[in-house]
């Protein structure tokens, strides 16, 4: 899917790149105490720290800081994901690892994926399915590391399953961050990650033996 341009009047590249970034780390900040829809323009600009004049040379409308910071969301996880994931070892232990490294990312940007998940509904129809399409591809990632582990003889699963558990670790670990004022007062991290994994790994496991 199509990347959706943003139109910036400001034609310096850099320029264009920096005040983004204030604007997405403001609008982080605003839409997680406020939501999207309770935003206003004028609250962004301030928390970006420049004026409402200065806004709209980097965007046209509101929902442009909403595809904004949603686009730039999945790419930090993704990029953390392929940074910090190996999807070719098809081991036990490297699966363990890779579910490990997920949660941990995260928890590094609970704020943001928090963000993501409550204000995404509110892209505009053109917009959403380009987000969500890159969700599917960070899925994707667990998919192979599945697949791997299966063609190794270390899991047996069929290919409906293996994108079902790929789903479920996915969510999982996205569950930290919109169940936290829950969950972050019962276990630490680490333990969350331990329970998780054994869970997962029991399901596999015990398909494997019937």
């Amino acid at each position: 899917m199509k990347k959706r341009e943003v139109i910036a009047s400001v034609k310096d590249e850099k320029l264009v790149k920096k005040r983004r970034n204030q604007m997405i780390k403001g609008a982080i900040a605003l839409f997680k105490q406020k939501g999207f829809h309770r935003t206003t323009t004028r609250e962004i600009a301030k928390a970006s720290g420049f004026s409402i004049g200065t806004l709209y040379e980097y965007i046209r409308q509101k929902e442009d800081v909403l595809y904004l910071v949603c686009d730039r969301i999945y790419d930090e996880v993704r990029e953390r994901m392929e940074k910090d994931i190996d999807t070719h070892h098809g081991t036990l232990e490297s699966f363990k690892l890779a579910i490990a490294r997920y949660f941990k990312v995260i928890d590094d940007l609970q704020d943001e994926v928090l963000v993501m998940y409550q204000e995404a509904k509110s892209l505009s129809k053109e917009s959403l399915p380009y987000v969500l399409n890159k969700e599917i591809q960070m899925v994707a990632m667990f998919e192979k590391i599945l697949q791997t582990c299966v063609d190794n003889g270390v899991f047996q699963l069929t290919e409906q399953e293996i994108k079902l558990f790929a789903h479920n670790i996915f969510v999982l670990g996205q569950m930290w961050a919109f169940r936290r004022w829950a969950l972050q007062k019962m276990y630490t991290l680490d333990e969350y990650i331990a329970l998780q994994t054994e869970l997962l790994l029991k399901g596999i496991m015990e398909k494997r033996s019937s």
